[in-house]
């Protein structure tokens, strides 16, 4: 067989639609053919917290994985210099000993093993997304060619587990989104792959403050408008979805997509802000308040919308706004 059959064959996994739990495991798996091991532990990574999130693994006991899933871990792995973007390393090799290392000294030597080849996973971009553990119980290490081997293989597996990777796939079912970033929980953002940057996805921009804020309330999805000014000094409006990450790791929250030029049915700038009020539940008298207008302007732009939207009540204009996603929330406090 070719060298590079295993490279092909692990692509094949990486490129699949399954979940990113299936996907890591099938990895694992795989790489048991090419790269001979008594035991394999796959973990991402959180980059706010440098904590670890095991998602797959290979001949270790329950207790062994409830030890590795200890957040001390973490602190051992940045100990050993294994967050910096290398190619596998041996314990042989580490600055520091077995014995400064708890993993080792409490679990994994007892357990019977001896040595491990180490290789911390990173994206092309730069960002960690996690790190492999190889364990032997063979005090000898590994010899050149395994390493070698691993190290074409670890930019595979770091893209294939990549959480943008799987928000953009999910992502791509947006129609004419042309610009999108994961919302990470430690109020990070990542720009997704294959998306142009937008004005409106700055970190300081209300518009992510919303999403983040829908996000944490449990929703999975939700769609609204925005107004973009363009050179002329006209105002259109931008069509953002909110996309909840419900497969990766508890650090990333999801996607927030921008639509440019999105229909507004017709409707004003001020309507589609008076609509969004309405979404809040707000009475006329709280949104003239909101607005710094009389209530019976708002009352004209509440018949208006009505009209537009073919409802007869604020209610059901609120309930078609919300599912069609034809509105402009209220800035966050």
């Amino acid at each position: 067989m070719r060298d590079d059959a295993p490279i092909a064959e692990m692509m094949e996994i990486a490129v699949s639609t399954a979940s990113l739990r299936e996907r890591a495991q099938g990895l694992v798996q795989e790489l048991d053919r090419w790269v001979p091991v008594d035991a394999a532990w796959l973990a991402l990574t959180d980059p706010g917290s440098t904590a670890y999130a095991r998602v797959a693994s290979t001949g270790l006991d329950p207790s062994t994985l409830d030890y590795l899933d200890r957040p001390a871990v973490a602190l051992e792995i940045e100990l050993a210099g294994l967050n910096r973007n290398q190619q596998p390393v041996s314990m042989t090799e580490l600055p520091v000993t077995v014995e400064e290392l708890a993993t080792w000294a409490e679990c994994l030597i007892p357990a019977g093993f001896r040595d491990a080849l180490a290789v911390p996973l990173f994206e092309r971009s730069g960002l960690q997304v996690g790190i492999l553990s190889l364990l032997s119980s063979d005090r000898e290490p590994p010899p050149r060619a395994v390493r070698d081997r691993l190290g074409q293989l670890s930019p595979l597996m770091a893209e294939a587990l990549s959480p943008t990777r799987s928000l953009l796939a999910t992502a791509r079912l947006v129609q004419g989104a042309t610009a999108g970033i994961v919302l990470l929980q430690d109020d990070q953002t990542r720009r997704l792959p294959g998306l142009e940057n937008h004005a409106l996805l700055t970190a300081d921009s209300p518009v992510v403050a919303i999403a983040r804020a829908t996000l944490l309330t449990g929703q999975v999805y939700r769609s609204f408008m925005w107004p973009t000014p363009d050179r002329r000094r006209a105002t259109g409006h931008a069509r953002l979805t909110v996309l909840a990450a419900t497969e990766l790791p508890p650090f990333v929250l999801g996607a927030v997509l921008v639509t440019p030029d999105a229909g507004v049915r017709g409707l004003t700038p001020r309507e589609l802000e008076v609509l969004g009020l309405l979404v809040e539940g707000c009475s006329n008298q709280q949104i003239a308040r909101r607005l710094s207008v009389a209530p019976r302007t708002v009352a004209a732009h509440v018949e208006h919308l009505l009209e537009k939207l073919r409802t007869p009540t604020r209610t059901l204009a609120a309930v078609r706004a919300e599912r069609e996603g034809c509105y402009v929330p209220p800035p966050p406090a």
